[in-house]
C-alpha cells in the first residue's frame, strides 16, 4: 500500500478534474476521479480516501447535498470548490462540514497547498492532535487528542470533521482564556487568512449544535463582543 495521500476529486468537467488529476499526481499524491455522487460512492466503498475536493454544481445530487450526506456517517476531509462570487453557497457548504473551499477560477498550486493544510490539521497527518497527546474532559464530555475523537457525557462518540476537532481542541488547551478569531485561524488552520474570514464562526457555530444544550446561549463557548471566543468550562488535562 502507497503512503501518498489518497485524493478523490468529484468534478463533472473531465477537462478541471484531469488537470487537477495529473496536478496532484506530479507532487506526491495519488488521485481518483468521479463525475457524480454516486461514481464517489463506489469509490468510497472500495478504497481509503484522505481528502474530496468537492465542486459545488454537480448534475444530480449537488455538491452541497453530497457534503451533507457524507458529514452524516463520515469525517474524511472535504475542501470544496465554488463559483466566483457565490458567498452564500461557500459560507452553507461550511455549515454543510466543508473543511475549506477555494474558488474557480484557482490555480492548481493553490489547490495542493489548500490540501496540504487541511490534511495537516487532520487525524490522518496528526495534526494539532499529534501535537497533544493528552485527554480533555469537561462537564463529562471527553476530547481525546490521540484518537481524534469526542464523546458526549453519556459515552457515545460524537461524530466532528478534522476542523471541528482541531478548533475544539485549541478551546479546551486554553481554557478561561479568550482567543481571538485570528488567533484561532493561526492555531487551527496554519494559513493566513483574509480579515473577512468567517470560517472560525461558523466552525463555533456548529460544534455549538454539538455541544450546547442551547446553541442560542451557550455555556462552553462564550462570545465576547468586540474580542472572539472564550471556553468557559472547566477542563481537566489527563
Amino acid at each position: 500500500m502507497s503512503d501518498e495521500p489518497h485524493i478523490l476529486v468529484v468534478e463533472d468537467d473531465p477537462d478541471i478534474s484531469t488537470l487537477i488529476a495529473r496536478y496532484l499526481d506530479k507532487n506526491g499524491f495519488r488521485t481518483s476521479v468521479a463525475a457524480n455522487g454516486r461514481a464517489m460512492d463506489r469509490i468510497l466503498a472500495d478504497a481509503r480516501i484522505d481528502l474530496i475536493v468537492l465542486d459545488l454544481m454537480l448534475p444530480g445530487e449537488d455538491g452541497l447535498s453530497i457534503c451533507r450526506r457524507l458529514r452524516g456517517g463520515s469525517t474524511v476531509p472535504v475542501l470544496m470548490l465554488t463559483a466566483r462570487g457565490d458567498e452564500i453557497d461557500r459560507i452553507v457548504g461550511l455549515e454543510m462540514g466543508a473543511d475549506d473551499y477555494l474558488v474557480k477560477p484557482f490555480n492548481p498550486r493553490e489547490l495542493m497547498a489548500r490540501i496540504r493544510a487541511v490534511l495537516r490539521r487532520t487525524a490522518q497527518d496528526g495534526a494539532l492532535a499529534g501535537k497533544d497527546m493528552a485527554i480533555y474532559t469537561f462537564d463529562g464530555w471527553v476530547v481525546d487528542a490521540r484518537q481524534h475523537h469526542l464523546t458526549d457525557p453519556n459515552g457515545a462518540r460524537v461524530a466532528v470533521t478534522g476542523a471541528e476537532f482541531d478548533l475544539l481542541l485549541a478551546l479546551c488547551m486554553r481554557p478561561q482564556r479568550v482567543l481571538t478569531r485570528e488567533q484561532l485561524l493561526d492555531l487551527t488552520r496554519g494559513r493566513e487568512a483574509g480579515p473577512f474570514d468567517r470560517s472560525v464562526d461558523i466552525l463555533i457555530s456548529r460544534l455549538r449544535q454539538k455541544l450546547e444544550q442551547d446553541p442560542r446561549d451557550p455555556h462552553f463557548i462564550k462570545t465576547v463582543r468586540n474580542s472572539g471566543y472564550m471556553f468557559a468550562a472547566r477542563v481537566e488535562r489527563q
